[in-house]
């Protein structure tokens, strides 16, 4: 079972995604922050407005508002346009019907990697306050597979008001469906309203897809490309084949790094150092096959951090050269002028000295350090202090 790189999707992709699949979801709108013009709305109202954002609890952070009129709507997304949500930028807004409804209900599926299997959740008692009612939810473990999800759907419902046996089991067969077509690690949907004449719409929709399936995900990609500046992750994943995330705009140390766990350890060497980390990376050595593109990549990535002070790298080669390595970093270097910090090269493995004789009869600012405490005491140091 996935349990590592994922694709948290703006709540109206997501639904667009659900809605293009058949399942009930509001009618409603995008509006982008540099509109031009009056808003487009769906039915005569009420409505309600919802900043897009990658992030949870945006209702409790004022990201969700009630609108009887367009007006209304206009002002909440001016008001809100410039919000910051647990350290996101909203994206834009999406404007939806307001249902009336008689029960909240919270459904998801979720990929639980140690159990290996797919964990079913329900609670009758669904809604923003969802946490505080933790207790009352329910799960069942299931294979990834439609039958066995259905089977433990089936059992879940067992325990829950019959008039809602039929909507429930139609909910979780759809949102299944979804689930596993778009190889998804979580689909959240809270609430699921409940209508008087006895229908069922997802009301809100929190959709995680597994980053390394997107190749065979063509419509979750072509959603991606539809909203480039809100998926720069992905889709420089996607398109470079390898990891790379900012973490701090404001981070000081770039991290030029191979190996999953090695960056994330590097990270928190540098928080307890209280220094800002600029990104996680993952450039994979051994996939270089002697161009420096990927090196490239990450460094042009380093010239947007206005308070970068110095590079650190950081290679465990395993079957890649370091002498080969080195002549990629200078030409990468070469590459991008822009980039004038101090490096810190950590290098260990194979042709070390000729790795570190060609570095330095490059003439840059390269210190080479075998050990990586060494190179990472000189990172700190040139890393300033944090302000």
């Amino acid at each position: 079972m996935k349990d590592g790189p994922t694709v948290l999707l703006l709540e109206h992709d997501a639904k667009e995604l659900a809605q293009g699949r058949g399942i009930p979801v509001p009618e409603g709108r995008f509006v982008a922050i540099d509109r031009s013009g009056p808003i487009e709305l769906v039915g005569s109202g009420p409505w309600v407005v919802k900043a897009q954002v990658p992030v949870g609890g945006r209702g409790k952070a004022g990201g969700v508002g009630f609108a009887a009129t367009p007006a209304d709507v206009a002002d909440f997304v001016t008001g809100h346009a410039g919000d910051v949500i647990k350290g996101r930028s909203v994206s834009g807004f999406r404007v939806e019907e307001r249902i009336d409804f008689i029960h909240e209900i919270y459904l998801a599926l979720m990929v639980d990697a140690s159990a290996r299997a797919v964990r079913l959740m329900l609670a009758t008692a669904g809604g923003v306050d969802i946490e505080e009612h933790a207790d009352q939810v329910r799960y069942a473990l299931a294979a990834p597979d439609a039958l066995s999800l259905g089977a433990a759907a089936c059992s879940l419902v067992d325990g829950e008001p019959a008039e809602l046996h039929d909507i429930l089991l139609e909910a979780f067969e759809a949102l299944a469906g979804m689930f596993l077509a778009l190889d998804a690690t979580l689909l959240e949907v809270n609430p699921l309203f409940v209508t008087a004449d006895g229908r069922w719409i997802a009301g809100d929709m929190k959709l995680i897809v597994d980053d390394n399936a997107l190749p065979r995900q063509p419509a979750v990609e072509a959603v991606l490309r539809a909203r480039a500046d809100a998926y720069r992750e992905p889709l420089f994943k996607l398109d470079h084949d390898f990891d790379y995330v900012c973490i701090d705009p404001r981070g000081q140390v770039g991290l030029l790094t191979t190996g999953a766990g090695l960056s994330m350890m590097l990270i928190d060497e540098m928080l307890q150092a209280e220094r800002r980390p600029f990104n996680f990376c993952d450039v994979r050595t051994g996939q270089l096959r002697g161009s420096p593109e990927r090196l490239v990549q990450v460094l042009r990535q380093f010239t947007l951090g206005r308070e970068l002070a110095v590079v650190l790298v950081n290679v465990f080669a395993g079957i890649t050269d370091l002498d080969e390595f080195a002549r990629l970093l200078l030409e990468a270097l070469d590459a991008v002028p822009a980039l004038k910090v101090p490096v810190v090269a950590r290098l260990i493995g194979n042709n070390f000295e000729a790795a570190r004789a060609r570095i330095e009869a490059s003439g840059r600012p390269i210190e080479v350090e075998r050990d990586l405490d060494r190179a990472l005491q000189r990172a700190i140091e040139r890393a300033g202090v944090v302000v």
